[in-house]
């Protein structure tokens, strides 16, 4: 086994997802109540509460799944450096002291990044625990031929990333054209090699819930480790409704399937309250293995300042300034 290899399965424990042969009679005849959906994703937030160290509590368990991402244009290898030790040590010393976590301090799930700034990202990382993802296969857009996105999976995972996060042609679904959707990201996750597969379906293009139900069930049918809400480059990014319908999906596909599937919303979350209502939507959903980085990630970069603010004025009673909190 090469070195490249061994830093894909680092951290990994998990099974993979085997996939199963395509069969739309897992979702056809699947409908979906669109105003029912809406109701249920008002009320997750009402229904609980989470005050005072409970609520710190929760924060932290956010913090441990967020992928720490940076996908913008002007990235460099020293500000991914920035980045990775942020994520390797994301809470000041005196705030893991006043919160009891210095003989355990956390730190994110994952540093996300583009495929060329994977090296940057694994050597700064290395010994950390801290796996790297890439995007890929022509993020955000994935509209270049399959040829070169497979390619460029290939080149990341080669680099050393231990998590692709691919985007899929969103016409195959809105063609229903769900055979082209399943050969697509089947050979997505044979690229993949070790590394784990989570595939961004780009929900806010896909028009309707329904679709987002098919999608989910179609990339999960094809081996899918992860589905993900999206790139984050969208117009309508992560929401609780569509989080509702693709946790359902993950569900479903565990009842029929046997095996869980893990679940990624991106885009637009910054709040800390943001990271509540997705970790409460997956405990309503899907019960506690869902609250765990190995089946739960947040895609997001600033959320992190939010977080770590809500904290320290759990601990101090004040809220300090947010640049106080670089992330790079």
């Amino acid at each position: 086994m090469d070195q490249a290899t061994d830093r894909a399965l680092e951290g990994h424990n998990r099974p993979r997802n085997p996939g199963v042969r395509l069969d739309p009679a897992w979702f056809e005849s699947v409908g979906v109540n669109a105003s029912a959906v809406e109701r249920r994703a008002a009320t997750l937030t009402t229904r609980r509460s989470v005050k005072k160290e409970y609520q710190a509590a929760w924060l932290v368990k956010a913090l441990t799944c967020i992928d720490l991402t940076t996908l913008s244009g002007d990235d460099t290898p020293e500000r991914v450096r920035r980045l990775c030790a942020k994520a390797r040590r994301p809470l000041a010393g005196d705030l893991l002291a006043a919160l009891g976590l210095e003989d355990a301090p956390p730190t994110v799930a994952a540093v996300c990044v583009y495929p060329t700034m994977v090296p940057p990202a694994v050597r700064a990382l290395e010994g950390s625990g801290v796996p790297v993802a890439s995007v890929a296969t022509g993020f955000p857009a994935g509209l270049t031929p399959l040829k070169v996105r497979l390619d460029e999976i290939r080149y990341a995972v080669g680099e050393g990333a231990a998590e692709i996060d691919v985007v899929i042609t969103r016409a195959h679904v809105l063609s229903r054209d769900w055979t082209a959707l399943y050969d697509e990201v089947a050979a997505m996750r044979e690229a993949c090699g070790p590394a784990h597969l989570k595939t961004i379906l780009g929900t806010g293009d896909l028009k309707t819930l329904r679709n987002v139900y098919a999608a989910s069930m179609v990339a999960m049918q094809a081996g899918a480790d992860f589905i993900k809400t999206s790139t984050g480059k969208e117009d309508v990014n992560a929401t609780l409704p569509v989080s509702l319908v693709m946790v359902r999906a993950l569900r479903d596909y565990r009842e029929r399937a046997g095996v869980d599937i893990g679940f990624k919303p991106a885009g637009g979350l910054r709040a800390a309250k943001d990271a509540l209502a997705w970790l409460i939507l997956m405990k309503e959903e899907l019960a506690l293995p869902w609250l765990q980085p190995d089946l739960f990630r947040i895609g997001a970069s600033g959320l992190l300042t939010d977080i770590e603010r809500q904290l320290d004025h759990y601990a101090t009673g004040r809220y300090s300034a947010a640049h106080r909190h670089a992330m790079a």
